[in-house]
């Protein structure tokens, strides 16, 4: 299994609602990828930090999700965001 935890951080509100605008339609796709096991992206306190959790079944489900988020509409929507991910197998 694929694990991946983290932050996603917003330099500004407008940021945030970008991320607030897409996010919904890329945690029902993600959800929707084989794969799949649990995909969560909560806001934080802070809020220009969203704070994520996902697992994949293997290294190929995770890979093909990061394919397809890579040509996605939430990617070029907050490409610019920074990303501070682990990413461990278990």
């Amino acid at each position: 299994m694929i694990r991946v935890t983290g932050t996603l951080t917003c330099s500004t509100v407008e940021d945030a609602d970008l991320v607030r605008q897409h996010l919904p339609e890329h945690i029902r796709l993600s959800r929707a990828e084989p794969g799949c096991l649990t995909f969560n992206v909560d806001p934080t306190d802070d809020p220009l930090v969203w704070r994520l959790d996902e697992s994949f079944v293997d290294q190929a489900a995770f890979a093909a999700h990061q394919t397809r988020t890579r040509v996605s509409v939430w990617y070029e929507a907050t490409a610019g965001l920074k990303r501070d991910f682990k990413i461990r197998e278990d």
